[in-house]
C-alpha cells in the first residue's frame, strides 16, 4: 500500500529504497508478482541518476545550436544520457499508476540540468530535428512517436511563456522556429500537425523576422497536415510574390527580410548540416538571383572541403551541396555573367568527378543535370555559353566515367545551341592559318609539295580527338540555332580529312560524321528537301564536288552511304550543283551500293533516289539553273540503265523495291515503260546468252514474274499507259535492220551526244535481227501476261476509280488495234520471207493481247468503251470492237438492267453498219456486215427475249440483205440468214408481218442449189433460218408450205449425202421432225399431197423424205384429228401406192425403195385405226388391187402392203385375211409355171415381178399361219391352199437359184407352219402325201426342196409325225439311193434329223 502511495518529492530516497529492495526480495522469495517493486526501484534509482549527473566541462550549454556535429565526444555521450533519460521518463509519463511520478521526473530532469528555458528548447530542438541527422553522431534514434511527443511537450512550453520569452525564442538566433519549420515536410504527418500546433503559438510575434512566414504557414494548415510536399510549395509560392508588383514595401521588405533569415541559417557554420539541408528541401521552389548569391559562402567552403578532404564530408552535407547546387537553374542564370565567383564555383562544381557517397551521384552529375535547355537560354551573355559548351567539350574529352559522358551527351542534346558557338569550338587554333580549302583539294596534284609542308602544322592544331567528339554530339542535335554557320568550317574539316598527307586511323569515320552533320544540317535549313530562301545559305559554301571526291577516294561502304544521302538532300537544295555530278553519283551507286545485301545500304538507295530524282525532275520544270541538264529525260534513261545493268548483281530480295522506289520516284507513269524496254532489251541481249538452251524457258519464267510484280506496284492507270507507250515504241521500230534505210541514218548525224547508244532505249544497229525480232515478240508476249495475271486483275478489281479507267482502256483497245494493224501488214509484206512464221506468231500473240484487254474490262466500262471504239475511223478497229462485243456476249450469262439498256443503244449503230451507212472500202466493209450481223444476233439472243421492239428494225435489216437485189456477199448473207433465224425465234409474233418479204427471200436462197452446196456454211445458215421461222410461225407458213416442203424435201437428200453426223443432216432430221410435228394437219395434209403430185414424176427419189415427213405427222396426230382427215389421208395413199402402177417400167428396185416407204406411211396411219375403221380402207384396198382393168402391178403393190400389214397386226390380221385365201391360192397357181406357161405380168420384168408377187404372198400366209390363235385355217381354207403352196415346190420360176432361195426362205417355212396352223391329223396326211410325191419329181430340186419341206413338216409338229412316217419310209427308202448324191446325202440328213426329232431309230424300216 505504501508503494502504490509513494510520492518521489516527500519520500526520501534511502528509506523508500530499503523498504523497496526488503519487499521486493520478500515477494522474489515466495514467487509473487515484483512489478510494482520494479517500477518503484527503477523511480529511485533514475531520480539518484539525475541528480548526481553532471555536465562535462565542453558542453557549452549557451550556443544557439546544440549541434551533435561539433559537440566533443564526452558533450555528445551527455547529450546522449539526456536524450536517453527524456526518452525513458516520457513513455511511462503517459499512462501506469505511476505516470505521475515519471511526470515528476520530468521536472526534475529539466530543473537539475535544463534549469533556462533557452536550454530547454534548444534540447527540445535537438529532440525535433535529431531524426533528420544521416550520420547519429549521438548513436541514438529519435523515431517519430518521441518527436512528437516532444513537439507536443514544446508547445505546452511555448504557450506558458511570457511574451518577452516568446519573442526571443521566435526570433532568428534561436533554433525553435527554423526546427519547426523543417518538421512541416516530415512524411509522419501527426509530426506536421504538432509542429504548425507549436508555431501556432509563435505565429502572433510580430516582431520575428519569420513572422510573414508562420502566419503564412499557419492559415494553410490544413493543406500541410494533408501533403507533405506543401511546404516547399507554399514557400515558393509565398516568396515568389517579391518579384511581384503588388505588394508593397514593407511587405517586401519583411518577405526578404524572412528569406534572409532562413539562408543564414544555412550559412551558419554552427547550425547542424542535417537541420541546414532540411531548410533547402523546403526552399525547394525558392529560387533567385538573391538566393543563390546568400549560398556562395557555403557552396564555396562545401566545395573546398570536397576538393581537399572529400573523405571528411558528412552525408547531409553532401546532400546540402546537392541542394545548393539546385537553384543553378533559369531563374538565376544571369548572375553567372554578372558574378564572376558564381561562374567559377559552378565551374569548380563541374569538376569533382568523384562520387563521395556511394548511391549519390557525384558533384559534377549535378551540376551538369542542372545545365538544362531554359537555363542556358537564359544565360545572356554568349561568352558564358561558349565557356560553359568549352567545359562540357573538355570534360566529354577527359572524363574517364561514362555516366559523365552520358550526361554531357544527353546535356547536349537538350540544350538549344548556336551554331557559332560551335562552329569556334571546332575550329583549329587560331594561331595557325588556315589553308586547306576546297580549291586546294581539287588543285593537290599541283601543289603536293607545298600543302605537305602546310599541313603539318594544321594538323598540329586541330584535336581531332575533341573534334570528333564534338561531331559525334551533333550527329544527334536537333536544337541547333542557325545551323548553317557550321558549313563552312564543316567543309574545311572534310577537305583536310580528305589530304593525302593525313594520318589517322579513324578518319573515314571522321569523314562519316562530318557528312552526317551536314546531312542533319541540310534536313534542318530543308525539312521537305525543296530549295532554300535566298540569303540563308551561301550556295558556294557548298562544295558538293568534295562529298563527290569523297565518294570516289574512300573505300569504305558507310562512307558511301553518309556521302550519298547528303547529295540527296542537298539535290532538293542546290538541284543545279548536284545534277552536274548526278551521272557520277548512280554510275557509283550501280558498281558498289548496290550489290550491298544490308538494310542501311537499302535504305541509303532509297533516300538518295527519293532526294536526287525529284530534283531533276523539278529542275527540269523550272528550267532556271543554267546547270541543269536540258534533256533530262536522257538523263533519266541513263539512271535507269544504269540500275537495270547492275540488276543482275543486286540481292533478289532487294531488286523489287529498288526498282520500285526508282520508278515511283521518276514517276511511274512516264518512265515504268522505259524500264520494261530496257528489261526486255538486256534480256533479249545478256541473260538468254549467258545461259544454256535448257535454261532459257525457267530464265524466261522468271524475268517475266519479276517484270509482272514490278508493273502491278503501280496502278492500273499507269501499267495501261505503260503498255499504251510500249506499244507506241514498237510501231516506230523498223521490220528489220535493212528497213532502217539511209534516212534514218542522216537523221542519226545529227543527233546530239546526250542522244547517244546510252539515251537510246533498243539501239537497231547494235542489235541483230533476230535480237530485234526476239525483243518484239517478248515485249507483247509480257503485256498479254500482265494483263491476263492475277495480281494486275486483283488491283483492276479493286480499283474505285472505273471511270478515270475507262478512257485509258479504250485507248488501249486502239492501240492494240492499230499494232495488229501494223503486224497484219507486216505479215503480208514478208509472208514469202523466212521470217514469216515469226510474224504469224507474232500477230497470234497480239490478238492474244487484245483478248486479254477484252476479258478485262468490267462491263460497266466495257460497253461505253466499245461504244467509243464503235465510231472509231478505221474499219479494222471497229471490226475488232465487234469482235469483242461478240466475245464478251457469248462468255458473259448474267447482265444488269443499265448494262442491257447500254448494250441495246448499240443496235442502231450495228444497223447502220449492215446497211453499208458508211463509206469504207466494199472487202472492209463486207467483213464488218457481216460481224455487225453476227453482234446483232448475239444481242437478240441474249437480251431480245424481253426486249422485243429494239431488234424488229435488225429483222428488217436482215431481210433487206437476203432479198437485195445486188448480189450480196455469200458470207454477208449467211450471217444475215442467222441473225433472221435468231430474231424470229425471239420476236415470235412481231414477226408475222415480216412473213410476206421474209419467206420469199429465204426460199429463193434455198433454190440456189449450186451456190448453197459450194459453202457449207452458207448452207446451214439458210437452213437454220428456215428451221427457226418454222419452229417460231408454224401457223403462218401455209402459203408457203409447198415451197417449204420441196426445199426440205432437196436439202435433206444432200443432208445425206453429207453423212448422218453431219451437222446439215442434223439440222434436216429436226426441220423435218418440226414440219411433221408443228403443222396442223389441214395446212401439211394438202401441201403434201400437192407435193407428192409435183415430185412423183421429176424427184421420185425424193419421195421417201415425204412420206417420213407424214409419217412422223400421223404418228403425233390425236384419234379425233385422224378420223376427220382419213378420208383425204386414204385418197392420198390410194393415190401414192399406183407408183408401182404409174413406173412399171422404172427400175424395180427403185420403186420398191419408194413404194416402201409409202407403205410405212400408210401402216403408221393404218396403227392408228379402230377395227371398224381400217375393215372398210381393207376391203376398199383389196378392190383397187382386183380392179379388172387395173394394172397386175397394183396386185403386186397390194400383196406387198398385206405382208406389212400381216406383220405389224400379227393376230389381229386373220380377222380380215379371209377374203385373201380364195385370190391368194389362184394367183398361187397363176405364177407357177409347172401349171402354166402364161406371163402374169404384161412387161420384161414378168419373172423378178412374179418372183417378187410369190415372196409377198407367201410371206402374207406365214405370218397368218404364225399368228393364227383363232382357227383361222379351217378345212375348206386348208383344202383351198394346199396344192397351191405344194406345187410351188415344182416352180421353177426365176431359175434354180431363185427357186432355192425361196423354198429355203418362204416356201418350205409357210408349209410347215401351215400344218402347225391346220392343227388337224386327217389334214396332215393329204399335206404329208403330197410333199412326199414331189420326191418322185424329175428335178433333183425338187425332190430336195421335198425332203426339206418334210424335215420342217417333222420338226414343227414333232412327235405328231409318227402317225405320217409308214407312208413317208418307202418315199425316203427310194431317195436312199437316188442318183443325184446331192438329193441322197440329204435324204441320210433328214433320216437321222427325223430319229432325233421323233426319239426313235429309223434302221429297221429300212
Amino acid at each position: 500500500a505504501f508503494l502504490s502511495t509513494f510520492s518521489i518529492e516527500t519520500t526520501s530516497g534511502s528509506e523508500m529504497l530499503l523498504e523497496t529492495l526488503t519487499a521486493y526480495i520478500e515477494k522474489l522469495d515466495s514467487g509473487k508478482d515484483v512489478d510494482i517493486e520494479h517500477t518503484v526501484l527503477l523511480i529511485i534509482l533514475l531520480r539518484t541518476f539525475i541528480e548526481g549527473l553532471q555536465p562535462p566541462d565542453s558542453f557549452v550549454k549557451d550556443e544557439v545550436w546544440w549541434n551533435p556535429e561539433t559537440l566533443s565526444d564526452k558533450s555528445k555521450d551527455f547529450l546522449h544520457l539526456l536524450l536517453g533519460l527524456f526518452d525513458v521518463l516520457i513513455l511511462r509519463a503517459d499512462e501506469g499508476i505511476y505516470a505521475e511520478q515519471f511526470r515528476a521526473m520530468i521536472r526534475l530532469l529539466f530543473e537539475i540540468h535544463l534549469k533556462e528555458p533557452e536550454n530547454q528548447f534548444r534540447f527540445l530542438s535537438v529532440l525535433w530535428t535529431y531524426n533528420y541527422n544521416l550520420s547519429n553522431q549521438l548513436n541514438f534514434k529519435v523515431d517519430a512517436v518521441l518527436q512528437t511527443r516532444a513537439l507536443y511537450i514544446g508547445r505546452v512550453m511555448l504557450t506558458s511563456q511570457t511574451t518577452q520569452k516568446k519573442r526571443e525564442l521566435a526570433s532568428a538566433t534561436s533554433p525553435v522556429t527554423i526546427s519547426l519549420l523543417i518538421n512541416l515536410a516530415s512524411p509522419v504527418s501527426e509530426v506536421r500537425r504538432a509542429a504548425l500546433n507549436c508555431l501556432h503559438s509563435i505565429s502572433g510575434i510580430k516582431e520575428s523576422a519569420f513572422h510573414p512566414i508562420l502566419h503564412y504557414l499557419v492559415q494553410k494548415a490544413e493543406e500541410i497536415i494533408s501533403d507533405q510536399t506543401y511546404v516547399s510549395q507554399g514557400l515558393g509560392s509565398l516568396f515568389g510574390e517579391l518579384h511581384g508588383q503588388h505588394k508593397n514595401k514593407t511587405q517586401q521588405q519583411k518577405l526578404s527580410e524572412a528569406l534572409e533569415a532562413l539562408l543564414e541559417c544555412v550559412q551558419d557554420i554552427r547550425c547542424p548540416s542535417y537541420v541546414a539541408r532540411n531548410v533547402m528541401r523546403i526552399l525547394q521552389e525558392v529560387n533567385g538571383e538573391v538566393v543563390l548569391s546568400r549560398l556562395f559562402p557555403v557552396l564555396d567552403q562545401l566545395l573546398e572541403r570536397a576538393f581537399s578532404r572529400p573523405d571528411g564530408l558528412l552525408k547531409d552535407e553532401a546532400l546540402l551541396l546537392h541542394f545548393i547546387l539546385g537553384k543553378y537553374n533559369q531563374h538565376s542564370a544571369a548572375l553567372l555573367c554578372t558574378n564572376q565567383q558564381c561562374l567559377d564555383l559552378f565551374i569548380k562544381c563541374l569538376h569533382i568527378s568523384q562520387e563521395i557517397f556511394k548511391g549519390l551521384p557525384a558533384f559534377q552529375i549535378r551540376a551538369l543535370e542542372q545545365i538544362t535547355k531554359p537555363f542556358f537560354a537564359a544565360l545572356p551573355d554568349g561568352k558564358v555559353q561558349q565557356k560553359i559548351l568549352g567545359v562540357l567539350f573538355d570534360l566529354l574529352l577527359n572524363c574517364k566515367n561514362p555516366l559523365c559522358a552520358q550526361t554531357v551527351s544527353n546535356v547536349f542534346k537538350g540544350i538549344s545551341v548556336d551554331a557559332e558557338q560551335v562552329s569556334m569550338e571546332l575550329e583549329p587554333l587560331p594561331k595557325v592559318k588556315n589553308v586547306a580549302t576546297v580549291h586546294q583539294t581539287r588543285r593537290q596534284k599541283m601543289q603536293q609539295q607545298r600543302k605537305d609542308q602546310e599541313c603539318v602544322p594544321e594538323e598540329s592544331s586541330v584535336n581531332w580527338q575533341r573534334v570528333t567528339l564534338i561531331l559525334e554530339l551533333l550527329q544527334h542535335k536537333k536544337k541547333l540555332k542557325q545551323p548553317q554557320a557550321l558549313i563552312p568550317v564543316l567543309f574545311s574539316l572534310l577537305a583536310r580529312c580528305l589530304e593525302p598527307s593525313l594520318e589517322l586511323e579513324n578518319v573515314e569515320y571522321i569523314k562519316q560524321l562530318i557528312l552526317g552533320c551536314l546531312l542533319n544540317i541540310c534536313q534542318k535549313l530543308s525539312p521537305e528537301g525543296c530549295r532554300i530562301g535566298t540569303g540563308i545559305l551561301d550556295e558556294e559554301k557548298f562544295n558538293v564536288e568534295l562529298i563527290v571526291q569523297c565518294i570516289r577516294v574512300s573505300q569504305m561502304p558507310q562512307t558511301h552511304h553518309h556521302a550519298l544521302l547528303l547529295l540527296g538532300v542537298a539535290a532538293g537544295m542546290f538541284p543545279g550543283k548536284v545534277l552536274h555530278n548526278v551521272m557520277p553519283i548512280f554510275t557509283f551507286m550501280g558498281a558498289n551500293v548496290m550489290r550491298l545485301d544490308d538494310a542501311y545500304s537499302f535504305q541509303v538507295i532509297n533516300k538518295t533516289v527519293k532526294m536526287v530524282i525529284p530534283a531533276l525532275i523539278q529542275a527540269e520544270e523550272d528550267g532556271s539553273s543554267s546547270e541543269t541538264m536540258g534533256n533530262v529525260e536522257g538523263v533519266a534513261v541513263k539512271i535507269i540503265r544504269v540500275f537495270v545493268d547492275a540488276l543482275p548483281h543486286v540481292p533478289e530480295h532487294r531488286r523489287l523495291p529498288i526498282l520500285v522506289q526508282l520508278l515511283s520516284t521518276l514517276g511511274g507513269e512516264r518512265f515504268l515503260w522505259i524500264l520494261l524496254v530496257l528489261l526486255f532489251e538486256q534480256h533479249v541481249t545478256k541473260s538468254v546468252t549467258s545461259v544454256a538452251n535448257g535454261e532459257k524457258d525457267a530464265v524466261l519464267e522468271t524475268d517475266t514474274e519479276f517484270w509482272i510484280s514490278v508493273c502491278c506496284e503501280f496502278s492500273v492507270k499507269e501499267q495501261l499507259q505503260t503498255l499504251m507507250k510500249i506499244l507506241h515504241y514498237l510501231t516506230k521500230l523498223p521490220e528489220n535492220k535493212g528497213a532502217d534505210d539511209q534516212q534514218q541514218k542522216k537523221s542519226r548525224l545529227h543527233k546530239t551526244k546526250s542522244q547517244s547508244q546510252e539515251t537510246e532505249l533498243f539501239n537497231v544497229e547494235s542489235h541483230s535481227d533476230k535480237q530485234l525480232r526476239h525483243f518484239k515478240f517478248l515485249s507483247v508476249s509480257f503485256m498479254s501476261q500482265l494483263l491476263a495475271s492475277y495480281s494486275f486483275v486483283k488491283k483492276v478489281v479493286e480499283c474505285e476509280h472505273a471511270e478515270e479507267l475507262k478512257e485509258f482502256e479504250q485507248r488501249l483497245l486502239e492501240e492494240v488495234l492499230c499494232y495488229i494493224n501494223a503486224v497484219a501488214h507486216s505479215v503480208e509484206e514478208n509472208a514469202d520471207t523466212p521470217t514469216a512464221k515469226f510474224w504469224r506468231a507474232l500477230l497470234s500473240k497480239s490478238y492474244d493481247v487484245l483478248d486479254k484487254v477484252n476479258a478485262l474490262l468490267p462491263t460497266e466500262v466495257f460497253i461505253p468503251v466499245i461504244r467509243g471504239l464503235m465510231i472509231n475511223p478505221l474499219p479494222s478497229v471497229r471490226r475488232k470492237a465487234m469482235d469483242l462485243l461478240n466475245n464478251k456476249l457469248q462468255q458473259r450469262t448474267h447482265w444488269q438492267e443499265e448494262q442491257v439498256e447500254l448494250l441495246l443503244k448499240l443496235v442502231p449503230e450495228l444497223i447502220a453498219v449492215v446497211q453499208r451507212n458508211t463509206k469504207e472500202a466494199e472487202e472492209e466493209q463486207a467483213i464488218n456486215r457481216q460481224t455487225a450481223l453476227f453482234s446483232l444476233k448475239l444481242l437478240c439472243k441474249c437480251f431480245g427475249t424481253k426486249n422485243h421492239v429494239p431488234f424488229v428494225p435488225v429483222l428488217n435489216a436482215a431481210i433487206d440483205v437476203i432479198s437485195s437485189d445486188v448480189k450480196e456477199e455469200r458470207n454477208v448473207t449467211g450471217s444475215a440468214l442467222l441473225c433472221v433465224a435468231e430474231v424470229t425465234c425471239v420476236l415470235k409474233a412481231l414477226a408475222i408481218p415480216h412473213l410476206p418479204r421474209l419467206m420469199p427471200a429465204l426460199l429463193n436462197v434455198l433454190k440456189h442449189k449450186d451456190e448453197l452446196v459450194s459453202a457449207e456454211i452458207y448452207l446451214l445458215s439458210a437452213v437454220t433460218a428456215l428451221l427457226k421461222v418454222v419452229e417460231t410461225l408454224p401457223c403462218f407458213l401455209s402459203p408457203y408450205l409447198l415451197d417449204i416442203l420441196q426445199q426440205v424435201i432437196r436439202l435433206e437428200r444432200i443432208g445425206a449425202e453429207m453423212g448422218p453426223s453431219s451437222h446439215l443432216n442434223i439440222r434436216m432430221t429436226s426441220l423435218i421432225t418440226t414440219l411433221a410435228t408443228k403443222l396442223p394437219p389441214r395446212v401439211l395434209l394438202p401441201a403434201v399431197t400437192k407435193c407428192y403430185v409435183e415430185i412423183s414424176n421429176a424427184w421420185k427419189i425424193c419421195l421417201r423424205t415425204l412420206m417420213n415427213i407424214l409419217k412422223e405427222h400421223i404418228i403425233v396426230l390425236e384419234k379425233d384429228q385422224l378420223a376427220a382427215h382419213q378420208s383425204e389421208l386414204t385418197a392420198f395413199f390410194m393415190k401414192a401406192l399406183d407408183f408401182r402402177a404409174e413406173h412399171s417400167e422404172d427400175d424395180l428396185e427403185e420403186v420398191g425403195k419408194i413404194e416402201f416407204h409409202i407403205i410405212t406411211c400408210l401402216i403408221s396411219m393404218i396403227m392408228k385405226l379402230s377395227e371398224m375403221s381400217f375393215r372398210p380402207l381393207f376391203f376398199k384396198l383389196f378392190d383397187w388391187a382386183k380392179t379388172e382393168d387395173a394394172s397386175k402391178d397394183r396386185l403386186l403393190t397390194f400383196c406387198r402392203l398385206t405382208n406389212c400389214i400381216a406383220d405389224q397386226l400379227k393376230g389381229l390380221f386373220t380377222l380380215f385375211a379371209g377374203h385373201l385365201v380364195k385370190p391368194f391360192a389362184d394367183t398361187l397357181n397363176q405364177i407357177n409355171t409347172s401349171k402354166t406357161d402364161e406371163a402374169f405380168f404384161d412387161s420384161e420384168e414378168n419373172t423378178t415381178k412374179s418372183c417378187l408377187l410369190l415372196q409377198y404372198i407367201l410371206g402374207c400366209l406365214h405370218k397368218i399361219f404364225l399368228f393364227d390363235s383363232h382357227h383361222f385355217v379351217s378345212k375348206e381354207r386348208a383344202e383351198t391352199l394346199m396344192m397351191p403352196l405344194v406345187d410351188q415346190l415344182e416352180n421353177m420360176i426365176g431359175g434354180e437359184e431363185k427357186f432355192q432361195e425361196r423354198a429355203t426362205g418362204h416356201l418350205i417355212p409357210c408349209i410347215a407352219q401351215f400344218a402347225v396352223a391346220m392343227a388337224d391329223d386327217s389334214l396332215w396326211k393329204p399335206l404329208n402325201y403330197q410333199i412326199l410325191l414331189k420326191m418322185r419329181h424329175a428335178s433333183p430340186k425338187v425332190r430336195f426342196a421335198a425332203l426339206l419341206a418334210v424335215l420342217e413338216l417333222a420338226e414343227k409338229i414333232r412327235e405328231n409325225y409318227m402317225v405320217l412316217l409308214p407312208e413317208s419310209i418307202p418315199f425316203l427308202a427310194e431317195l436312199m439311193e437316188d442318183e443325184c448324191e446331192e438329193v441322197e446325202h440329204q435324204c441320210q440328213k433328214t433320216i437321222q434329223q427325223l430319229e432325233v426329232i421323233l426319239g426313235e431309230s429309223l434302221q429297221s424300216y429300212f
